[in-house]
């Protein structure tokens, strides 16, 4: 029969050569053990001093030729066999294999502690655990190791690893294409830091990104900010302009052979389309997700980034609401949905691939390896947690009119509309709200007259993107550019109407 450890039928497995005694220990070490017969093997053999448990090695590894000793300068006997490797098991007790000692005893000593490790674990979890520093804007993963050095990254390539090139699916050829355009942000000013992501634009080295990247959430006027490339290179970045309306800027670089991205049609998404998301979340570059589109057309309010008059080290000041729901743009800071004098309202596309700390700015991009929206704020249930699932970008064809504007002109424009409004209800009692409905008749001469709105009609739609209350209606016509012609939807009386427009310029309200 096969031979068994532990077994009691014949041939019985021999026992090694003894090892040489350990020397005495007066701290209860190697030489304070105790002898025992292996009385699992059902043999009455002379007791002998077991050997200490081996160092430890990675589960199913081979022992290293080198790591022969059993004991304290002890070698393994000529011309006998190392015993199996093992290592301890889940709970921390036992072994792999058989779950026995080498020599077959029973004998299951106290695993020796392994050395200390830094691993991805560790890593993810002190991100996460860090808190956040540089007045609430600044990446959790900045200062928190031993050294004071963050994760950033050491300045090797970002690219997509693909090792088998005949099994590659849409995602991963997404992220080969889109990759090579999403580049690293570090921004600094005063006593604050933080990491972003940004879009390529051109071969100008003209980049994308979030106004609440360059100025740290709008706590720093004048940042320092460098940019690496997804080939590892590192260059210096001044902002060509920024635009707290749609929370976008365009920052440039002195570079060459930059890899531009495809820009796509973000009107042409459907919910339950696969999207990924590519950047730096907690400065970790090169990162991929994907997930699918949730929805479109979804409004929220962040605080407004604008840059202050001058530097300064303040936090963002706003509380959380009660709902125990924050808007989280993935810089750090928390910003809960007040409709606040400072808050922004954005359409975005809302997303559940993963989104976290350190991708704004980054690619929201479609199978196809087109960039579709520019990743800016996540729904957070605390003020220190990741990705819940709730993930925002601006649409593309928003961000890419405002970065071309920002680029020929320094700054960006928007629609004005000219009309006070209130939440429609859908009934006298309801909490739910059906559009946007005319709160007094507007002021002759705006857009708004022009189009014929009057007190008491509801605004149900801007360019068939739908209002539901005041914030989707100020968030569809800032998405214009001024002097746009618009389609306007709205009820009268009960009756559906629509009014062709020509918006103002919100710059000069």
């Amino acid at each position: 029969m096969s031979e068994q450890y532990g077994g009691t039928e014949e041939p019985r497995r021999p026992l090694p050569p003894t090892p040489p005694a350990p020397p005495a220990s007066s701290d209860g070490g190697a030489g304070d053990q105790t002898q025992r017969t292996p009385e699992s093997s059902g043999r009455q053999e002379p007791t002998q001093p077991l050997p200490p448990y081996p160092a430890a090695q990675a589960p199913g590894s081979a022992p290293k030729a080198e790591s022969t000793s059993h004991t304290s300068g002890g070698a393994h006997p000529a011309g006998a066999s190392a015993p199996p490797a093992y290592a301890p098991s889940a709970s921390g007790s036992g072994y792999s294999g058989y779950g026995q000692d080498p020599y077959g005893s029973g004998y299951r000593p106290a695993p020796a502690a392994p050395a200390r490790r830094f691993g991805t674990g560790t890593l993810i979890t002190g991100m996460l655990l860090a808190g956040l520093l540089g007045g609430g804007v600044a990446v959790a993963a900045d200062s928190w190791t031993d050294s004071g050095s963050a994760p950033q990254g050491t300045g090797q390539a970002n690219t997509v690893v693909v090792n088998k090139e005949d099994s590659v699916n849409a995602v991963t050829a997404a992220a080969v294409k889109a990759s090579p355009s999403v580049v690293t942000i570090d921004v600094s000013g005063g006593s604050s830091s933080g990491t972003g992501s940004g879009i390529v634009l051109d071969d100008s080295g003209h980049i994308l990104t979030n106004t609440h990247v360059v100025t740290l959430g709008g706590t720093v006027s004048d940042p320092s900010i460098e940019v690496q490339a997804n080939d590892g290179r590192v260059f210096s970045a001044t902002v060509v302009g920024t635009d707290p309306v749609s929370d976008l800027a365009v920052i440039k670089v002195d570079a060459s052979n930059l890899t531009p991205a495809t820009l796509g049609n973000s009107d042409d998404l459907n919910v339950g389309d696969t999207v990924i998301a590519i950047g730096a979340p907690l400065g970790l570059a090169g990162t991929v997700t994907d997930g699918i589109v949730s929805t479109l057309n979804r409004t929220i309010s962040v605080q407004s980034s604008a840059a202050p008059e001058s530097d300064s080290d303040g936090g963002t000041g706003q509380d959380d609401n009660g709902n125990g729901f924050r808007f989280a743009p993935p810089d750090g800071s928390s910003q809960s949905q007040s409709a606040a004098e400072s808050s922004i309202y954005l359409d975005v596309i809302q997303t559940d691939a993963a989104i976290n700390h350190g991708n704004s700015g980054g690619a929201l991009v479609n199978t196809d390896g087109d960039i579709v929206g520019v990743n800016v704020a996540i729904a957070s249930a605390s003020e220190d947690s990741g990705s819940i699932g709730v993930g925002f970008a601006v649409p593309m064809s928003y961000a890419e009119r405002v970065a071309n504007e920002i680029i020929s002109s320094g700054s960006a424009t928007h629609g004005f509309l000219g009309v006070s409004v209130t939440p429609a209800a859908a009934s006298g009692s309801s909490t739910f709200t059906v559009g946007a409905e005319v709160a007094e008749n507007p002021a002759s001469g705006t857009p708004a007259a022009k189009a014929g709105l009057k007190k008491g009609d509801v605004i149900t739609a801007v360019n068939d993107i739908p209002v539901t209350d005041a914030q989707s209606l100020t968030a569809a016509i800032r998405m214009q550019a001024a002097n746009s012609k618009v389609t306007i939807d709205y009820t009268s009386g009960g009756s559906a109407k629509s009014a062709d427009v020509t918006l103002g310029n919100s710059a000069d309200q």
